[in-house]
């Protein structure tokens, strides 16, 4: 598995900077000669095995600002793409783009009490599927559909984060959700096999991943050899434990969910845009050598702010009659910033990676003359002066910078924020 530094100069390496967003900085302390306050987003890669808010902290800290925000929050084991907002620019992260875009890795036949590699992992079951399922299950993940937040997770129900509610109970795999599964066969796995790697004919690191579902078969026909490092993890197939086995994998992950936090979890409806699958690992069965057991997959998805991508993974292996869990997640995107202009934490500096609100929006543009720029300093509405969209937020940009947010209505533009 790649570390975090590595998967930042990859990506830096092969790509160029946005020169958009990189560029057009040369005063991210001020928007218009007004008070000499840092207003600027920052495009920070959050390394692996820290938090969303540890991040925070360390920008705290280095540049020594208590008003200093994020967007989206990203798990400990998850790394990429964070929205940092300094500043004035704190006033603006809910005008963000939401849209997120990362690429997963899956384990299939196993479940995890945290739906990532954090949690207690069990086996499951054998997992029986081919990659035309594979492909037909993710291709059925698409357009809006419902997911079940896991326990822990960010979400509040009752006025309380979910993560709070289940940081109090052992997510050891002990609840009364697998109480059914006690006297479950043994696993039917019992000797070491090796692992068979299926690619896709694209080189998915150049962001060409386009996969032909027409082909997809003659695509994944081809096996490579895996070095010995990759099968770390086969051999937990072969314990002495009784793995788990049911026909509603989706409805054993709601019931642990559920016992684990206390509460009864609410589903939501998010939207997929776009999921390719990337890669796929199976592994020779060890009684039939013909046979291919699924392992894992990676898989790019293209979604609205407040996805799972844990819950997508855990679905997406219910359809295929099996669990999964996260081994690795990195997001790529984030509304309008691309992983391959983000900066180290250590490395950022407000002058030369400070990102203009102006740039960091994706909102409609309405350019102010003085008269106007002067009523907005007063908290004046007036009349706009050109066909805009009415009722969603709008950037008022005077001399190259934003300096309101506003609506309009029957034709008036009204301030809601002023950055003065």
């Amino acid at each position: 598995m790649e570390s975090s530094k590595k998967i930042f100069k990859k990506c830096n390496s092969e790509n160029s900077c946005n020169e958009e967003l990189l560029r057009d900085c040369t005063d991210v302390k001020s928007a218009y000669g007004g008070k000499n306050e840092p207003f600027c987003f920052l495009n920070i890669f959050k390394p692996r095995g820290i938090t969303s808010f540890d991040v925070i902290y360390k920008l705290r800290k280095r540049f020594k600002i208590k008003k200093i925000g994020h967007s989206g929050t990203l798990d400990p084991e998850a790394q990429g793409v964070m929205q940092v907002a300094v500043g004035k620019a704190t006033r603006l992260l809910d005008y963000l783009g939401s849209d997120k875009k990362y690429i997963a890795k899956l384990r299939f036949g196993y479940f995890s009490s945290t739906a990532d590699a954090e949690g207690d992992i069990v086996p499951f079951n054998v997992p029986d599927f081919d990659c035309k399922q594979l492909l037909a299950a993710i291709n059925s993940m698409t357009g809006f559909i419902e997911q079940l937040p896991p326990a822990f997770s960010a979400v509040k129900v009752g006025g309380k984060k979910l993560c709070d509610l289940a940081r109090k109970k052992n997510r050891k795999i002990t609840c009364a959700a697998f109480s059914a599964f006690k006297n479950s066969p043994e696993s039917i796995i019992n000797k070491e096999f090796s692992l068979q790697e299926f690619t896709s004919p694209f080189d998915a690191s150049k962001n060409n991943a386009v996969l032909d579902k027409n082909t997809a078969a003659s695509a994944f026909s081809g096996d490579a050899e895996r070095s010995n490092s990759d099968t770390a993890g086969i051999s937990n197939f072969q314990n002495n434990e009784k793995p788990l086995n049911s026909n509603t994998p989706d409805v054993l992950f709601k019931n642990f969910n559920n016992e684990l936090a206390g509460v009864e979890i609410p589903k939501r409806t998010v939207e997929i845009y776009e999921a390719k699958l990337l890669s796929f690992v199976t592994a020779s069965h060890p009684d039939n050598s013909s046979k291919k057991i699924p392992y894992e997959a990676e898989i790019e998805v293209f979604c609205s702010k407040g996805t799972y991508i844990r819950s997508f993974a855990v679905d997406l292996a219910a359809k295929l009659g099996t669990c999964a869990y996260l081994t690795s997640l990195v997001r790529t995107q984030a509304g309008k910033f691309d992983i391959k202009n983000s900066v180290q934490i250590d490395e950022a500096e407000l002058d030369k990676h400070g990102i203009k609100p102006a740039s960091a929006l994706n909102l409609p543009e309405y350019k102010l003359n003085e008269e106007e720029f002067l009523k907005v300093l007063n908290g004046v509405s007036f009349p706009s002066r050109c066909a805009m969209p009415e009722n969603k937020p709008l950037m008022l940009i005077f001399k190259n910078n934003l300096v309101s947010i506003a609506l309009l209505s029957d034709n008036r533009i009204a301030c809601k924020k002023v950055f003065k």
